[in-house]
């Protein structure tokens, strides 16, 4: 087990989606099933913020407003302003037709130049349905699927020098990682490849970061690991964490050398198998983070 802390033990049904003001040095992410935004710094004695949202949320992105996010829910993308007290100001700057009833947004992250990557995906994974697909938030409005065929869709990441976009299926049916290049001017995406088969490695593939070196960082969920893959898709080095399942990760801290992990607590555990399930920790993985890209492309009609 590596040497780690707990930041917030708030028994997240499903964290997600940690990100890093470097601005404020607050962390900020979600309990999807809990349907909440959650807050705090890395303060041991500081009190974690919660703010309950109309939907379920997928993922945050950072704006350049203090206390503003953007939040992919179920029904479409919005910036929310964050209130102390736990008020919520909502505006939505996009919504989206799934192809079926039932589904949500889940992973995204923002690219160098502004734009939200995010995905969506059926909520009952348990039907394997391949109808979540990969879209792009900018000042064209919400556009896509510029993936598709995809199950749970999950592992965004881009390379430091934003040319390169990596996304996982952590589908049962699929754990792969791939690759693709990112045009920076259009937001096209070309050349997809196979990164990781991350059937060959313990864990399925779910949320991910990119450190500064180029490394590409995955939670390894129901195996409790986190892998680093160099950009050629070579293995590092895992980290072993207090939890089956690792959600996602980021980096943060003044340095930027902390890897700050959210997690899910197993529908079936048992006391002495469930560890940390639900809690956000920080490790040290001996290496520097990026800054967390800021969301800037908002539709023209906003």
């Amino acid at each position: 087990m590596n040497a780690y802390q707990t930041i917030a033990d708030t028994q997240d049904r499903v964290g997600e989606s940690p990100v890093w003001n470097v601005r404020t040095q607050r962390l900020w992410w979600v309990d999807i099933e809990g349907a909440c935004i959650r807050s705090t710094t890395l303060g041991a004695a500081d009190a974690v913020q919660s703010w309950r949202m109309p939907e379920r949320v997928g993922c945050i992105a950072l704006t350049a407003v203090q206390g503003q996010l953007i939040a992919a829910m179920e029904t479409g993308i919005a910036r929310v302003t964050l209130h102390d007290g736990g008020s919520v100001d909502i505006e939505w700057l996009a919504h989206i037709q799934h192809p079926a009833s039932g589904m949500r947004f889940n992973d995204g992250r923002c690219d160098a130049s502004g734009r939200l990557w995010v995905g969506t995906m059926v909520m009952d994974m348990s039907l394997a349905s391949d109808l979540g697909g990969l879209y792009c938030l900018d000042e064209r409005g919400l556009t896509g699927p510029h993936v598709t065929g995809l199950l749970t869709p999950n592992g965004l990441g881009m390379s430091p020098d934003g040319r390169t976009l990596y996304l996982s299926d952590s589908h049962p049916k699929v754990q792969k990682i791939w690759a693709f290049d990112l045009e920076a001017a259009s937001g096209t995406l070309t050349n997809r490849r196979l990164f990781v088969d991350m059937n060959d490695w313990p864990g399925r593939p779910d949320g991910a970061a990119v450190d500064a070196q180029g490394q590409y960082w995955i939670c390894g969920n129901d195996a409790g690991q986190i892998h680093a893959f160099d950009a050629q898709g070579q293995w590092r080095q895992s980290l072993t964490v207090p939890m089956p399942k690792p959600s996602m990760c980021a980096f943060g801290g003044a340095d930027l050398d902390q890897m700050l992990v959210t997690s899910i607590i197993p529908a079936q555990t048992t006391e002495a198998t469930r560890g940390s399930s639900g809690a956000v920790i920080a490790l040290q993985p001996g290496v520097q983070g990026l800054p967390e890209p800021v969301f800037s492309r908002f539709p023209a009609s906003v």
